[in-house]
């Protein structure tokens, strides 16, 4: 009995005709089939590469969480009390300190944006005094102003 496939990555007269029918029915099931024709021979070494690759992948996250689920809830237990009783001790301790830290930016944060609030306050003060002095009225004093004076011809740019 024949083992070889009908529909194989050679030129054969079925995949020539499923390319033709494919280029008739919908072109690009026509190219699809071309290119399973010419390159379909190294679909197994590609699928191969895909597989070995993507469980690389998968492998190093389950590592990842593996080593998660040991350090970071602290529910695994290595078997030593005495050590386990240790690590619970200072990861809370870590904790108390990570929770200091914290309440500390906060504080430090508040006291730089009151700065940065009073800095903004104080420019905009200046701003104003110096926008109220200049668009401020003049009062003249009458008896300082002098009469117009009469020009002679030639005297001004815009004589008639």
């Amino acid at each position: 009995m024949n083992t070889s496939a009908l529909i194989r990555p050679a030129w054969t007269p079925a995949t020539i005709a499923l390319m033709v029918i494919g280029f008739m029915v919908f072109w690009p099931l026509g190219f699809a089939m071309l290119a399973y024709i010419i390159w379909g021979d190294r679909l197994e070494g590609f699928k191969r590469d895909v597989n070995r690759a993507t469980d690389g992948i998968f492998a190093g996250c389950r590592r990842g969480s593996d080593k998660a689920a040991r350090w970071g809830n602290g529910s695994a237990r290595t078997g030593n009390v005495a050590f386990d009783d240790w690590r619970e001790k200072e990861l809370e301790r870590l904790n108390e300190e990570r929770r200091k830290l914290d309440e500390m930016l906060t504080q430090f944060d508040e006291y730089a944006r009151e700065l940065r609030r009073a800095k903004d306050q104080d420019e905009f003060d200046r701003f104003m005094a110096n926008r109220n002095k200049s668009t401020a009225p003049t009062k003249t004093d009458p008896s300082t102003e002098t009469a117009p004076t009469k020009r002679g011809k030639g005297s001004g740019l815009l004589d008639d």
